[in-house]
């Protein structure tokens, strides 16, 4: 189906369906006048040690998140991976979220199968497999599911292949209101011209992109521009990633300038969430996800 009747086609019966609008859900997200400029959530991914160690369980992170003076959550599906189909497991989900006062923001989507499949089934085959995590997202009030364009070839091919199944993907996810966000996350889509360019060649409404501060490693050694890269990102975003490793004495971040980031961020006009993911392995992971909530702060504070 050529683009633009795939756009029309979305218009016209995906939000009939969904009973919701297909604008970008940044902009459903952004702060009301008075509000912050934008607003801080946290990612699965920086009690991932805490975890996998099992001192921690998938259904209290919320309640974990909310005691960091945090109100919004990403989950990453590997903390409950064979729970997607599970309305009971969700519905507990959702309780403890609703009890702690959290909103539930989005998915991150790993091992699923390579969306850019260069063999036609297999990528259709990973497409499916996505879709039991835009209806868990449904489910939970999510407004988005995070997905890799993992591909191979030449660029050019893995452009072509990577769209495809974010074609595919994203108008069985605009049907149940979800937008299908990508991450800079190895490889090409660590390229930020490249993962902008795909975005562009989809052309759909509800796909975009999740620009993560930090994982712009290329390979062999090569590391793209971070600032170039998410300043490219920008236009097509729907949530950001504030990636975090080590601090100075001063608390700011020793990989990324956040202030120089953060503007780059607002200046996009985006004003929505701001995840904090940390990975670093100096500070223990709470005290890791503190020191980044608070930079964050300090940064919302000046640039206000």
């Amino acid at each position: 189906m050529p683009t633009r009747n795939r756009r029309q086609f979305l218009a016209t019966t995906g939000a009939a369906v969904a009973g919701l609008s297909l604008a970008p859900a940044a902009a459903r997200l952004w702060a009301a006048e008075g509000e912050p400029m934008f607003k801080i959530s946290l990612a699965e991914w920086s009690l991932h040690k805490t975890l996998f160690a099992k001192k921690l369980d998938h259904l209290d992170f919320a309640a974990t998140t909310k005691s960091y003076g945090i109100d919004a959550v990403e989950y990453v599906n590997q903390f409950f991976k064979d729970k997607a189909a599970d309305t009971k497991y969700l519905d507990e989900m959702n309780k403890r979220a609703k009890d702690a006062g959290v909103k539930q923001l989005l998915i991150m989507i790993d091992g699923e199968g390579a969306i850019g499949d260069p063999d036609s089934d297999k990528r259709s085959q990973a497409v499916a497999n996505h879709h039991k995590w835009v209806e868990a997202a449904k489910y939970l009030g999510c407004h988005a599911v995070r997905v890799n364009a993992q591909s191979k070839g030449s660029p050019e091919e893995q452009m072509k292949l990577a769209a495809d199944g974010l074609s595919q993907l994203s108008e069985f996810a605009a049907i149940h209101g979800i937008d299908v966000i990508v991450e800079n996350h190895g490889g090409l889509s660590s390229n930020g011209k490249w993962l902008a360019d795909t975005i562009a060649r989809v052309d759909l409404d509800n796909c975009g992109t999740l620009p993560d501060f930090g994982n712009f490693n290329l390979g062999g050694g090569k590391q793209y521009d971070r600032y170039q890269g998410v300043a490219e990102l920008m236009p097509y975003a729907k949530a950001v990633s504030a990636k975090s490793h080590d601090f100075d004495a001063q608390g700011n971040e020793t990989h990324t300038d956040f202030r120089k980031m953060m503007k780059i961020v607002l200046d996009a006009g985006y004003r929505g969430y701001v995840g904090i993911e940390y990975e670093g392995s100096k500070l223990p992971e709470p005290e890791g996800i503190k020191a980044t909530k608070a930079l964050l702060e300090k940064v919302r504070q000046e640039l206000a």
